[in-house]
């Protein structure tokens, strides 16, 4: 079988998004220090991103139905190295979090064009396994961005990490520019009109709802587990440094390797039944988060890290197989979902984390591990292989 380039391509685009969206998180117990906020506030630095994310998903994916997919992806992640490179010059956590606003309205015609793509352009049975790799891909951009920033915030401060994060982001995007083949396959839309009344037949589909519920919680999840600990380990005892909090962040490369097995994992056991299995692995990693030795949470969060990004490989790539019209619009309404649910497992938490402290924290994400398991239960086909 010929080598199939496009799969690099996507990969690039994948690893760009997400090199940008969780960038400042290895940061933020440095950033509350340097401007004296708290731990929630801080937060939003996170929250800013990706509520703007979960705000112009659907409109990026309606978007992209109308003009096609290759030019508005490479147009978006040129465009998103801007606010990056501005908020270098912020002078407190107000400023650095409207830049991220900003960043965030542009990040979703990246991602969800890209699943997008994939849809058009493989066929049904292949489709998870190309989402894997854009998955795979993205995680190593979540790893690069977080790890990058740490270290170079080490020894040049955090300003000259984020600039790095906003030159490779526009570099990728012109290398995306020059090796991502125009889409074959797409089917222009009728217009932005006819895109909206898709919008409306998805919301209409219990089995879309459901999936984008199960989107909410993965990220509400990653955020919330990545977020505190990393709060909970710059302090007494372990005052983890910078580069050492972005290490932690290497736990997501076990999910990196493991999202393209998704379509394998699906085959067997079918979507449902395979997502059980996912949730229940997830949840066990999430426990042994609570134990006070390092070594036993890093196997928690490397445990969490692979069952979610598998868990958002499958989710999303039945969005794009399940969406017979309109697939970026689709994608778009799971994306923002998904990042509403990111927008809140950075605030909500944060409250907790002040008031109750790091167990309740666990406790918040072992609840929500459970509805989502609810909700697979109760709308996913227990038959569906695809």
């Amino acid at each position: 079988m010929a080598f199939d380039h496009r799969r690099i391509s996507l990969a690039i685009a994948g690893w760009s998004a997400f090199l940008n969206l969780y960038s400042p998180q290895a940061l933020l117990p440095e950033l509350a220090r340097e401007f004296g906020s708290s731990a929630a506030h801080t937060s939003t630095i996170m929250t800013a991103s990706t509520l703007a994310i979960a705000v112009s998903a659907p409109f990026a994916g309606a978007v992209a139905d109308v003009f096609g997919r290759k030019r508005i992806i490479v147009a978006a992640m040129i465009a998103a190295s801007m606010p990056g490179a501005a908020s270098v010059l912020a002078p407190d956590v107000a400023t650095i979090a409207a830049c991220r606003f900003v960043q965030g309205l542009l990040l979703p015609p990246i991602f969800t064009v890209v699943l997008a793509y994939i849809g058009d352009e493989w066929p049904p049975q292949r489709v998870p396994g190309v989402v894997g790799v854009y998955v795979m891909g993205a995680s190593f951009g979540g790893v690069s961005g977080r790890l990058i920033t740490g270290i170079i915030a080490d020894i040049a401060g955090w300003r000259a990490g984020m600039m790095v994060i906003a030159v490779l982001t526009g570099l990728a995007g012109l290398l995306l520019a020059a090796t991502l083949p125009r889409e074959k396959n797409f089917v222009r839309s009728q217009g932005l009109a006819a895109s909206a009344r898709q919008m409306v037949r998805h919301l209409a589909n219990p089995a879309l709802i459901a999936t984008y519920a199960v989107g909410f919680g993965v990220l509400f999840n990653f955020i919330a587990a990545y977020t505190y600990l990393g709060f909970r380990l710059a302090a007494a005892p372990y005052h983890f440094s910078n580069s050492a909090l972005g290490l932690l962040f290497v736990t997501f490369l076990v999910g990196a390797l493991s999202a393209p097995l998704s379509g394998r994992g699906i085959v067997l056991l079918g979507r449902r039944n395979f997502m059980f299995v996912l949730i229940a692995t997830w949840m066990l990693g999430t426990l042994l988060l609570l134990t006070p030795a390092v070594p036993v949470m890093i196997i928690g969060l490397m445990s969490g890290a692979g069952a979610g990004l598998v868990a958002q490989a499958v989710s999303t790539g039945y969005v794009t197989v399940s969406a017979k019209e309109g697939r970026s619009s689709a994608i778009g309404l799971y994306f923002t979902a998904y990042y509403v649910g990111g927008s809140v497992g950075a605030f909500l938490p944060g409250l907790t984390w002040e008031t109750w402290g790091w167990p309740a924290v666990v406790v918040e994400m072992m609840v929500m591990l459970a509805v989502m398991a609810l909700v697979v239960r109760l709308a996913w086909s227990a038959s569906s292989r695809e």
